[in-house]
Parts: C-alpha cells; structure tokens; sequence
C-alpha cells in the first residue's frame, strides 16, 4: 500500500534513475517530465515533432538549469515509429519507467486510417502503447521498473463493444475517445495479470488525470499559450478542473512512488481534481474477460507478442 504523505510538489531524489514519457512535447508530458526532472532523474522525452520537443526541452531546462534530457522522435500511431524508438531506448542502461502518456484527445469528426491500417485514435492512444511496452519490456525487467497507462474518468461514461474496436461502423469523435480509453486502461490492468502470472518483476499500474484543462495552465513560451477565449472558458469550470500541470501528479505518482504496485489505479482524490491517491478503477477496464479480449486484439493488429508472457485465452461472447 502506497504511503498516505506525499507531497506533489517536492518529490523524493530520483537522481539516477531513468525515464521515458510518451508526448512530452505539450500537456500532461511536459508537465511530467519537468516534475521527473526537477526531482533529478534522466528523462527521455519523446514525441512526433521535433521542433517542439526541442522548445519543451528549452522551456523545462530554463526552469531546471540542471535538467538532465534527451529527446526522442516517436509516434505512438505508427508502428515502424515506435519500433524504431524502443530499439534507440533498450540498446542502453535498464529503463525505470515509462509514462504512456501520448494520445488524441480531441478526435477528428470523420474516421481516420493510419499507415498500418487502424482507426486513428485507438491506435494512437492504446495499439502504439501495447507495442512500445511490450518492446520496452526486457529494459523496464532489467531495472525492476514500471509502466504507467494513462487512463481517464470518461470510462465510466460510454459502454465498450468488444466487436467493434475499431469504430468501422458508427464513429463518432467521443465514441473513439472513450473506446480508445477503456482499451489503454483495459492493456494495462491485462498487463499486470499476465507479468504477475510469469514473475516477470515489473509493476504496470493506470493513471487519470482528471479534469486537467490547457486553459487552466501557466504560460510556457513555446509550450502552453491559452488564448484569452479558452481562458475565459475553463475559468467558468473552475470549480471541478484543474491545470494540466496538477493532472500530471497523478500519473508521476504511480510512476515513481516506491510503495505503488502493480495493478493499482491512481486519480485526483476529489475524482477530477486534487491531490494524487489511489482510487476506484471503472468495472469494464478491470473485467478479465475484456482485458483478455483486448490484448488478443491489440497483439494481432500490431503483429506485436510480449517477451516473458504466457498465453491465455479468450473467452468470446
């Protein structure tokens, strides 16, 4: 059980430690690394633009002078992408942690495809993210480390259909959010079961931010520019949303707190805001039947089995 002082703010010495976040570039991975760094850890920040993760570089090392960073090219929507990073990050030292923290969170109106064929969004947010841990995996065993899921509270909003994971039929732009969610946070409860069950030492543990709002946020020059309209907007939310800067606590929390394990789910304590604690996980992400269904699904669409992982199967209905 994890510690109940902790404080956001100031977090315990991670010098020597190393970590890889997912969509640094902007949002709750800016925001996160810049926490991983102030505490002293090796951050590797990755994203699909590398103008700006060099701009989020430049912004976290003028407020950390002695940040220590790399950054990385990786898209979490194409599979030759992140083959290609997870190969640059395990040819090194053991992995601490990584953050899957990249996704869509404001889906195109019509459906998109990507180069390897899938629905955009759940590709992005959950197929990259199945794909890249699983690569990662004999890294993150060789340091004991974790893998954190991004979840969010939206699972609890919109059924799961398990027939249809892509949204061939009846896409919309919430619908692909929510599935794309329910499948990430399904992945990583999935992925606890299956590494507790061959004793492969790594915690996979899922993480949601909240209500974090961009307009709620500091200005970051090259990072975080809110409009005066957005603004103006999230402050008439005020009341039950946060910054995208106090979203991160919660997915830092799961990812460096020494007394989190594997299979626990950690949210704002006031559900969509507040200080980071562990917290009740929606029914359909923790259901073994679907985490099952949805890890048949994400291994054969990206052609990707996990090293260590004994097969189980699936129950259809």
């Amino acid at each position: 059980m994890a510690r109940d002082v902790w404080d956001p703010r100031h977090l315990p010495d991670l010098s020597g430690r190393r970590y890889l976040v997912t969509g640094s570039n902007a949002g709750l991975g800016f925001f996160s690394c810049l926490q991983l760094a102030g505490a002293g850890a090796h951050v590797i920040m990755s994203g699909r633009n590398p103008t700006r993760l060099s701009r989020a570089r430049a912004a976290i090392v003028a407020q950390v002078p002695d940040a220590d960073l790399e950054t990385l090219a990786l898209d979490t929507s194409n599979l030759g992408s992140v083959r290609a990073a997870a190969a640059t990050v395990r040819g090194r030292v053991g992995l601490n942690g990584v953050l899957l923290n990249a996704g869509i969170v404001h889906p195109p109106k019509t459906r998109q495809v990507t180069l390897d064929g899938h629905e955009l969004v759940i590709a992005t947010n959950a197929l990259g993210h199945y794909a890249l841990a699983g690569a990662l995996l004999p890294a993150l065993a060789a340091a004991r480390g974790r893998m954190v899921w991004l979840g969010s509270v939206s699972t609890t909003l919109f059924p799961w259909d398990p027939t249809d994971p892509e949204l061939v039929h009846g896409y919309t732009p919430w619908r692909a959010y929510v599935q794309s969610k329910v499948a990430t946070s399904a992945l990583g409860f999935e992925a606890d079961r299956r590494l507790r069950a061959a004793s492969v030492p790594v915690d996979s543990i899922v993480a949601h931010p909240g209500y974090s709002l961009g307009g709620r946020t500091r200005r970051i020059a090259g990072v975080s520019a809110p409009t005066r309209r957005k603004r103006l907007f999230s402050s008439l939310q005020a009341p039950i949303s946060q910054s995208k800067e106090r979203g991160a606590w919660s997915p830092v929390r799961a990812l460096v707190d020494p007394d989190a394990e594997g299979g626990q789910y950690w949210g704002p304590s006031g559900f969509i805001t507040g200080a980071p604690e562990q917290v009740t996980p929606s029914k359909v992400t923790v259901d073994p039947d679907v985490g099952a269904r949805v890890w048949h699904y994400a291994e054969h669409a990206t052609r990707t089995e996990w090293p260590y992982l004994k097969a189980r199967k699936v129950r259809l209905r």
